[in-house]
C-alpha cells in the first residue's frame, strides 16, 4: 500500500487549488454530510472546488455510515458520469471520509480521492491510513478496504468551528498514540489546556501524533502485526460505544476510547506489568476532561458479549 502524503495546511483553499494542479480528471465531486456542507464548505469559497466540483451531500452523524448512503454516493456517481479518471473531495470527519473513500476505492473498481477532515479525530484517526469502509450488521466498520488517499489535507481552520466536546473525543486518539510512542510525546500531550486551548500547539501535537500512525502503517500497512497496536482502547471503547446506542443516549468515539484506554491500561499492568503511575497520569486527565462512562454491574455481561464480537480485539 502506498504512502500518502499528509499536508498541514492555515490556507486550505490554496493547498487545495495547488494540490488538484497536479492532477488530471475529467470530473470533480466533493462528498460532504449535512453538517460540513453548511458549517466547514463555505471556509472553501476561495478555492476551485467550490466553482468546478459535483456537490455529493449524505446525512450527518456515524449511524448513517451504512449501505444505504454508500449507494446513495455510487448512484449519484453514476449518474453524474463519473469515470475512472474522476476524482473525489471527502470534505468532512470520520463518517465522511471512511464512507467517501469505500465510495470512491469501489465504484468502477476505483477512482482517487483526497480526504479533508473537518474534525480533529478524523484528522487523527479516519483521514490518514488507508482504511476505508462503512456499518454493517450492527458492527462499526464491518465491510471496508485498505486503500490510502491520494493526499489529506489537515488545517486548524475547521476546527475552530468544533465544540470543546469534539475536540476532546479527537484528542483520545492522540493520547492513544502517545501511548505507544515516547514518554516525551505522551507527556507533551498531558500539558494540554482545553479550558484555554491554544490552536498552534494542538496542530504541533497533531502533526506528532499523525507521524507516529503514519511510521506504523508504513511499516504494517495491512494490520498484520504493530498496526494493532493502533486498536489500544478501542475493544473496550467499542463496547460502550455500543451500550450507549442501546441506551439511546449516544457517545462521542473518542470518549469511549479514553475511557477504554483505562480499562485496557489496567489489564496491561495485570498481566504485562505497565507502569501503574502512567495510567495514574492519564486516569486523572480523562477524569478531569472526559469524566466517567455510567455502568453497573448488570452491564458487564452486555459489555463483554460486545468485546468478545470486537473485531480489534485481538
Amino acid at each position: 500500500m502506498s504512502k500518502q502524503p499528509v499536508i498541514f495546511t492555515q490556507n486550505i483553499s490554496e493547498s487545495i487549488d495547488e494540490m488538484l494542479s497536479r492532477y488530471s480528471y475529467d470530473k470533480l465531486f466533493v462528498l460532504t454530510d449535512r453538517n460540513t456542507f453548511k458549517f466547514a464548505f463555505p471556509l472553501l469559497e476561495n478555492s476551485k472546488l467550490c466553482s468546478n466540483a459535483e456537490q455529493i451531500i449524505i446525512e450527518a452523524d456515524d449511524t448513517h455510515k451504512n449501505l444505504e448512503a454508500l449507494a446513495s454516493v455510487w448512484k449519484i456517481l453514476s449518474d453524474k458520469h463519473a469515470t475512472r479518471r474522476s476524482f473525489m473531495i471527502n470534505l468532512g470527519g470520520g463518517m465522511v471520509t471512511d464512507l467517501g473513500g469505500f465510495a470512491a476505492s469501489t465504484f468502477k473498481r476505483g477512482i482517487r480521492y483526497i480526504n479533508i477532515p473537518t474534525t480533529l479525530l478524523g484528522a487523527v484517526d479516519a483521514a490518514v491510513g488507508g482504511k476505508t469502509g462503512i456499518n454493517f450488521n450492527g458492527l462499526k466498520n464491518e465491510i471496508g478496504v485498505f486503500n490510502p488517499a491520494e493526499s489529506v489535507l489537515i488545517s486548524t481552520v475547521f476546527f475552530k468551528t468544533l465544540s470543546r466536546e469534539h475536540l476532546l473525543s479527537g484528542y483520545a486518539e492522540m493520547l492513544k498514540h502517545g501511548l505507544i510512542s515516547t514518554p516525551d510525546t505522551y507527556n507533551k500531550l498531558l500539558t494540554l489546556d482545553f479550558s484555554n486551548l491554544d490552536l498552534d500547539k494542538l496542530l504541533r501535537l497533531l502533526e506528532e501524533s499523525v507521524k507516529v500512525k503514519e511510521h506504523i502503517v508504513e511499516v504494517d500497512p495491512f494490520e498484520k502485526n504493530i498496526r494493532k497496536s493502533l486498536n489500544l482502547g478501542h475493544t473496550v471503547g467499542h463496547a460502550f460505544e455500543s451500550l450507549s446506542h442501546e441506551r439511546k443516549s449516544p457517545i462521542q468515539h473518542g470518549y469511549a476510547v479514553a475511557w477504554g484506554l483505562i480499562c485496557e491500561l489496567l489489564l496491561s499492568h495485570m498481566h504485562l506489568g505497565f507502569p501503574v503511575e502512567r495510567i495514574r497520569q492519564l486516569s486523572t486527565f480523562i477524569a478531569d476532561n472526559y469524566g466517567a462512562f455510567p455502568i453497573t454491574c448488570e452491564d458487564y455481561d452486555s459489555l463483554y458479549e460486545k468485546m468478545t464480537h470486537d473485531k480489534k480485539n485481538e
